[in-house]
């Protein structure tokens, strides 16, 4: 069974939010275990003090590396080791590749949400394996990067989905942005669907489909299209038709 423990200050809001859906199936059926685990209650003082103010000075305050360290023992005493993540803005940013690496090589993560002005360096340096930012920006804590990080790791677990083309067609799983996607009815508001994707031609709605992510990726994110490796006969006969358009 695949294990994810999170160690925050919101543990039911963060619990019930990885409880539903998609996720909360998979751990109905045993395939995966979601655990959030309150760093409060891992404290030594009556009030649950979990942070105070920074050594030099300075605005805010920082999370005492005592409870998150027994809060993270706690973990790893009952559950085993696991590959400990800080989620942090001074982290490396995350991508679908790094979801890959942690669900194929690490079937148990543990995911330290921090506050306030950050945690200790000292946990960080005695317990965390890699530090991780979900973007260029600062929020409130580490609880909304946290569950973007694990949903990502988690989807791939195998049997969370029921089949590897769920994720294998969408975007950034082969450095190509997924092609558009289309539903019923038929025609909304003037806007009618391809007919490519009317005809139940196969092999013409798999050309299409190819192309539009290559033109996609193109127009919105031209830095991953640089890094693309479009090699194959059909693919430079694509980039030739959508050059010529």
């Amino acid at each position: 069974m695949y294990r994810i423990d999170l160690m925050t200050l919101f543990d039911e809001t963060v619990g019930d939010v990885l409880s539903e859906s998609i996720l909360g199936r998979a751990q109905e059926r045993d395939i995966l275990r979601i655990e959030a685990h309150q760093i409060r209650d891992y404290t030594l003082n009556k009030q649950k003090q979990v942070d105070d103010y920074p050594y030099g000075g300075g605005h805010g305050a920082v999370m005492q590396a005592d409870p998150l360290y027994r809060c993270w023992k706690h973990i790893t005493d009952t559950h085993g080791a696991g590959h400990t993540i800080y989620l942090s803005p001074c982290g490396t940013l995350f991508t679908q590749a790094d979801a890959r690496r942690l669900a194929d090589n690490h079937p148990h993560l543990i995911l330290v949400c921090g506050h306030y002005e950050g945690v200790d360096e000292r946990f960080i340096e005695a317990c965390v394996d890699e530090e991780i930012s979900i973007g260029d920006f600062v929020l409130t804590g580490g609880e909304i990067p946290a569950m973007a990080v694990a949903d990502a790791v988690a989807r791939l677990v195998p049997g969370v989905l029921s089949d590897p083309a769920c994720f294998e067609d969408e975007s950034h799983w082969n450095g190509l942005l997924e092609y558009p996607q289309y539903s019923r009815p038929e025609e909304w508001h003037g806007k009618t669907v391809p007919s490519v994707l009317l005809s139940g031609h196969h092999a013409n709605v798999a050309k299409w489909r190819r192309k539009q992510s290559i033109l996609r990726t193109k127009q919105r994110r031209p830095d991953l299209f640089a890094k693309l490796e479009l090699t194959s006969k059909e693919d430079q006969k694509l980039l030739r038709e959508l050059e010529s358009e």
